[in-house]
């Protein structure tokens, strides 16, 4: 059923110079775009605990994505000689996405912390898993591990919010110490 689903998604790769451009840009570029959001609300949009908590998710769900890909070795499809693989990556474990696991853990967070625009960026962040099964690079449910292990970050960091209000404070704190040159 993974193959199958592929090949319907990749199979309309390397047909149409613009969908491919768009495949390429939205597989590579979309975790870039969430990095910018992020900068913004830190130190442009003041909402600096969102973006702290989103961080706070990205780095627990792609731990959890690191010890899975340790423990399950998954074949990229171009490993497998299936579809076209329209970016280069390195033949290494595929499941679950890396790319997917970041987009998603900054947008569970997004809507667990009700950052402004959180359902924009849950769709943003489901283009950039499916461009990466598009690209060639990924199977769809290495994308749909990528989600689910987002959320669970997410989640984790939800639930000890309050806990991690104290990291938060003192990153602020610090923060400013330092940008007022007393450190």
């Amino acid at each position: 059923m993974n193959e199958k689903l592929f090949l319907m998604i990749n199979n309309f790769a390397g047909h149409n110079h613009f969908l491919d451009l768009l495949g390429i840009f939205l597989a590579k570029g979309m975790p870039y775009f969430f990095i910018l959001v992020e900068i913004y609300l830190y130190f442009i949009a003041k909402h600096k605990k969102e973006a702290l908590f989103a961080f706070y998710s990205v780095v627990v769900a792609l731990t959890i994505s690191f010890l899975v890909s340790l423990v399950y070795i998954h074949n990229r499809p171009f490993m497998d000689n299936l579809g076209v693989a329209l970016i280069h990556h390195k033949a290494d474990t595929s499941f679950p996405s890396d790319h997917t696991t970041f987009l998603f853990a900054i947008a569970w967070s997004f809507m667990f912390f009700k950052v402004r625009f959180w359902s924009m960026f849950l769709i943003l962040a489901l283009f950039g898993g499916l461009a990466r099964v598009y690209v060639g690079v990924h199977y769809p449910f290495d994308i749909l591990g990528g989600i689910v292990i987002g959320l669970v970050g997410a989640s984790i960091i939800y639930i000890l919010r309050e806990k991690l209000e104290k990291i938060s404070e003192f990153i602020l704190i610090l923060e400013n110490k330092i940008f007022k040159g007393k450190i």
